[in-house]
Parts: structure tokens; C-alpha cells; sequence
């Protein structure tokens, strides 16, 4: 509803009442936005048009044209997140998804893949942290991904019907996960956004944690022990344990430093994760654990060591495609128009116009 969209997007700007009236130019009063939020009263088109300019949004997330709400939103995050916070990742997920769906909707795709590519036909229940191992295994069955290490981690979350979204987000934020409902019969979508801020060791984990918390039924395990399960389910969805122990051996008393940048770019994980994996799976003992952690990955909880992303990079590797490219099928298919293009990628029409027609033909026409 057009209530909820406006008393979202108020939150994530951090405006009363009154300081939306006064950002709207004293347009409408800060009682008559009350009855808009409450569904008392309907905005007309020219207040809309104030409201989604004083807020910061698009004026098709105000109007709510496809009637998408997200639930079951879980965040995980560094520390508490503010209200604030919460709000504006809420709402760019919105506009994201609302985005997506309307590509999909003129492809004629189906957007509940995820249903065909399940790995389980329903959550599964886990009696303990260590079955969630045995989950990762099957999921990897499942998807015919044998036991080498996973290349590109977004890509293929995107290939199995997730929706994924990697994006600016608040510092406190490392990862999202929600359904996206839609009206009707239609099943709600599975969507996973994790924050650019974080090193690309560190979104493989969060993305590879949120499709655990999409297969592991929440009512088996209590909420630490779910979060320990979804931890567990990473690290072996990411590091096999049989491809790990043929490449470290099964048991091992030390570790080298050059060896253990080789196998964290190996499996493209944080250091600090590797070790701890190998110290789960019984290669090295907790001692052998904690020594590490004192010596040679002295500081490698907080600082990733020997990064595959440097800091500076503008260009982050592993990012999502695929609504980048049905957005392009549909130019190249004539069935948007490069205005409509534009609209959807959020991109300037001539960047657009470069993207179909490559930079020297986009160049020659405007030219001509």
C-alpha cells in the first residue's frame, strides 16, 4: 500500500511528520502525511511527485504498481542496527526487486525457479549444527558441483532462482536475507543482499551463510544454533571437507604462512575462515588453532590477509548479472525502449545506448 512505502521510506530518510512537511515545502501538513501513512486519505499526483522527491525515491515505489511486501527480513549484522538502517535497506530492496520483476515480467520469465532448483522439498529440520554439513553436501549433489572450489559464488546463487543483490549498505550491515510476497497465488521469491563494504572473501561467506538460512527450517534449533549451523553449512559448502583434506592432509600439526594464502585464494575464503574450518574438521587441533591466531594470522579476524579484492579496487569482482543482462535482452529484442532501459538500470541513456550498441556505433549515430 501507498501508506506503508511512504512511512518506510520517512524511516529511512530519519523524518518526522514535520520535517517531511517542511522537506515538501510546507506542500501538505504533517497530519494530512499521517492519514497517508494510516491509509486514511489517498496523495494526489502532484504530492506524490513532492513526496517521492523530498524522500529520495522513485515514484513507482510510492505508487506500489506490483503490490510486493517483503517478510521474514533477518539482518545479520557487526552490531544492532538502527531503525534508520533497517528502513533504507528495506526500501532499496524494494525498488530493486520491483525493478527485477518488471524485466521478468516483460521476458515472460518465471521468476519461483528457486521451487525447481530446491535442494530439499521443504526447509529442512537438523537435530544439531553437525548436520548441517551433511546439508551442504547434498546441496552440492543436488547442484552437480562435485568438489572443486566454487568459482563464482553470485553467479551461481543466481543460476539457482535466488535473486541476489550485492550493494552499499550501512557498515553494520554484512548481509539480508527476506521473501519477497507477491499478491495472488504467486510464490514469494527468495532474495540475498550482501554489502560491498565487506571484502569479496567476506561476501562469499555471507552469501553462501543466507542460502543456509533459505534451506535449514527455522523451528529445528534454536536461534544461536541455527546461526552456528548456517556458519557450518558455509564452510562446507565452500571447503569440502573431502577436496580440503586431500589438498592439507587429514591431520596436521602446523601450518605454513605462504600456504595458507594459497589455499584461501584456493577456495576464495577469509583466512580466519579457512583456519577455523580446518580446526572443525579436526585437521588441527584448537591449540594449533589459537597458536595461529597468535602468530602467523595474528590479526586476520579483522583484517584479511593477502586480499583477492584490493581495498581501492572500483571494480568488485563476483557481482550479480543477470538482471543487468535480461535488461539488455529486451533492448537488443526491441521490446523496451532505451529510455525504459534506462529507467530500470538506473543508468544515463547514453551509457545505456553504449551498453546495446557498443561505445563506437552509440558514438557514430549521435554523429549522424
Amino acid at each position: 500500500m501507498i501508506g506503508d512505502r511512504i512511512k518506510l521510506a520517512r524511516a529511512k530518510a530519519g523524518y518526522s511528520l514535520r520535517d517531511l512537511s517542511s522537506a515538501m515545502g510546507e506542500k501538505v501538513t504533517a497530519q494530512a502525511i499521517g492519514k497517508y501513512e494510516r491509509g486514511e486519505s489517498i496523495p494526489s499526483s502532484g504530492v506524490l511527485l513532492a513526496l517521492a522527491k523530498a524522500l529520495g525515491v522513485s515514484m513507482s515505489y510510492l505508487m506500489d504498481t506490483q503490490g510486493v511486501a517483503l517478510a521474514g527480513v533477518e539482518f545479520r549484522t557487526k552490531a544492532s542496527t538502527s531503525g534508520k538502517d533497517r528502513a533504507h535497506v528495506q526500501t532499496m530492496v524494494l525498488e530493486w526487486i520491483e525493478r527485477y520483476l518488471q524485466i521478468e515480467i516483460i521476458l515472460d520469465l518465471d521468476s519461483a525457479e528457486w521451487r525447481n532448483y530446491n535442494p530439499v522439498p521443504k526447509p529442512r529440520k537438523l537435530g544439531s549444527v553437525a548436520e548441517a554439513e551433511q546439508l551442504a553436501e547434498d546441496v552440492r549433489e543436488k547442484w552437480k558441483l562435485g568438489l572443486d572450489p566454487i568459482p563464482n559464488m553470485t553467479e551461481l546463487l543466481e543460476e539457482k532462482g535466488l535473486k541476489v543483490l550485492t550493494t552499499d549498505l550501512p557498515e553494520r550491515v554484512s548481509g539480508f536475507t527476506c521473501m519477497v510476497e507477491r499478491p495472488g497465488n504467486l510464490p514469494p521469491l527468495p532474495v540475498v543482499v550482501v554489502n560491498n563494504f565487506f571484502s569479496l572473501e567476506r561476501r562469499r561467506l555471507t552469501l553462501a551463510h543466507e542460502l543456509a538460512h533459505r534451506l535449514i527450517d527455522t523451528n529445528s534449533l534454536s536461534d544461536k544454533d541455527e546461526e552456528n549451523a548456517a556458519h557450518r553449512f558455509a564452510g562446507a559448502l565452500l571447503m569440502p571437507r573431502k577436496h580440503l583434506e586431500e589438498e592439507v592432509g587429514k591431520y596436521r600439526n602446523a601450518l605454513g604462512y605462504k600456504e595458507l594464502l594459497d589455499l584461501k585464494r584456493l577456495y576464495r575464503v577469509s583466512g580466519a575462515a579457512l583456519l577455523v574450518r580446518l580446526q572443525q574438521l579436526g585437521v588441527i587441533s584448537e591449540a594449533t588453532l589459537v597458536y595461529a591466531f597468535q602468530t602467523i594470522a595474528r590479526g586476520w579476524r579483522t583484517q584479511e590477509p593477502d586480499p583477492i579484492e584490493a581495498q581501492n579496487d572500483v571494480i568488485k569482482r563476483e557481482q550479480p548479472h543477470r538482471f543487468e543482462r535480461l535488461c539488455y535482452r529486451a533492448l537488443a529484442e526491441g521490446l523496451i525502449s532505451l529510455s525504459k532501459g534506462a529507467e530500470l538500470l538506473r543508468l544515463p541513456v547514453s551509457e545505456v545506448e553504449a551498453g546495446l550498441k557498443g561505445p563506437q556505433r552509440a558514438d557514430a549515430d549521435h554523429r549522424h
